[in-house]
């Protein structure tokens, strides 16, 4: 598979978006910096007691506006500023209307929510449309083959998915993106599961979408750099095994906020910068001569399969990793 096809370029009236709202961004947040007693003598209210707290909503803004001045850089690689930056257009004039209804603010103070917030939602919202379409599945007008897929691609040692399982059972575990906290749980996982699977005879197989290089340092850190990885940027082997792009709940859902914190924070995943199509989801299947035997689909990004289960070694009896907020908190009191 030629890995080295580009995507067409996001038309310029994306950047020229991204670049307004970055200098628009810069020069308010500059303005109440300078004068954070401007907008409340503005709207007739009472001078604030600490201005330097409204200063630092200034910065804040400021913060926001080299957000959007990356973001231009490339605006659908960098979907995610714009789409807090979207919720948080939206969320503004929200508060503002609950606080105009019971009377805490007065309309005045809203002058700015035109500008601020309400003209940004058609472009951003499309700027999110366009990201989300640009890596729409063929899968809707075009059944993938499987069994081509399977001997299309080789791992970066040489042999595809069809030759390993034609030697032994092998279990194909699909990433979403290096930069993803789950997909680094994933990996940590993988790492404390690999040798009962090979004990038992069971080959490991990982499936990404970034460039081998960048694959290869990510796999290092994990200690599996010599598991077959494959690269499929242009996800034809995810099309292949049915793992479409998810749904708004599937990606963005609270169980999935809940998560993404227990694991980048308490779990100490972290998380890294978009590589590939953000909203494929994940996905893990045993192979065996060519057949998929057994198989786990995400139901969202967060779920977190026991890959020993869809392996059948269910009666290992490996203590599954846990992540449990209350055992961590234990763990931090003792420490301290």
């Amino acid at each position: 598979m030629n890995c080295s096809i580009r995507e067409p370029s996001p038309p310029n009236w994306m950047r020229r978006v991204l670049l307004a709202a970055g200098l628009y961004n810069l020069l308010w947040g500059a303005a109440v910096i300078a004068f954070p007693s401007g907008i409340f003598q503005f709207a007739g209210m009472e001078l604030p007691r600490y201005p330097q707290i409204w200063q630092c909503v200034g910065m804040i803004v400021g913060v926001y506006g080299i957000g959007y001045l990356i973001a231009a850089t490339d605006p659908l690689r960098h979907w995610p500023i714009t789409f807090v930056a979207l919720l948080g257009k939206i969320f503004g004039p929200i508060g503002f209307a609950n606080a105009l209804w019971t009377g805490s603010l007065p309309l005045a103070f809203g002058a700015t929510i035109i500008t601020n917030d309400l003209i940004w939602w058609v472009p951003f919202s499309a700027i999110l449309y366009q990201a989300f379409k640009r890596h729409a599945d063929s899968s809707t007008t075009t059944t993938a083959d499987l069994a081509r897929a399977l001997t299309n691609v080789d791992s970066h040692r040489g042999s595809t998915l069809s030759a390993l399982s034609w030697k032994n059972p092998t279990l194909v575990v699909f990433l979403r993106h290096t930069g993803c906290t789950f997909c680094r749980e994933t990996l940590s996982d993988l790492k404390a599961q690999r040798q009962t699977l090979e004990s038992r005879g069971i080959t490991l197989a990982l499936i990404h979408m970034s460039d081998p290089l960048e694959a290869s340092r990510t796999m290092s850190r994990y200690g599996l750099d010599s598991v077959h990885r494959f690269s499929d940027p242009q996800c034809e082997l995810y099309r292949a095994f049915g793992l479409r792009r998810g749904s708004f709940q599937q990606l963005f859902g609270m169980k999935v906020w809940f998560r993404g914190i227990a694991a980048g924070i308490f779990g100490g995943h972290g998380v890294g910068r978009i590589v590939g199509d953000g909203f494929r989801m994940p996905g893990a299947f045993l192979l065996n001569r060519g057949k998929i035997v057994s198989q786990f689909q995400a139901q969202s990004v967060s779920d977190r399969p026991d890959y020993l289960a869809i392996a059948g070694l269910s009666d290992v009896g490996l203590e599954k990793p846990s992540l449990s907020l209350i055992g961590l908190s234990h763990d931090l009191a003792a420490k301290l």
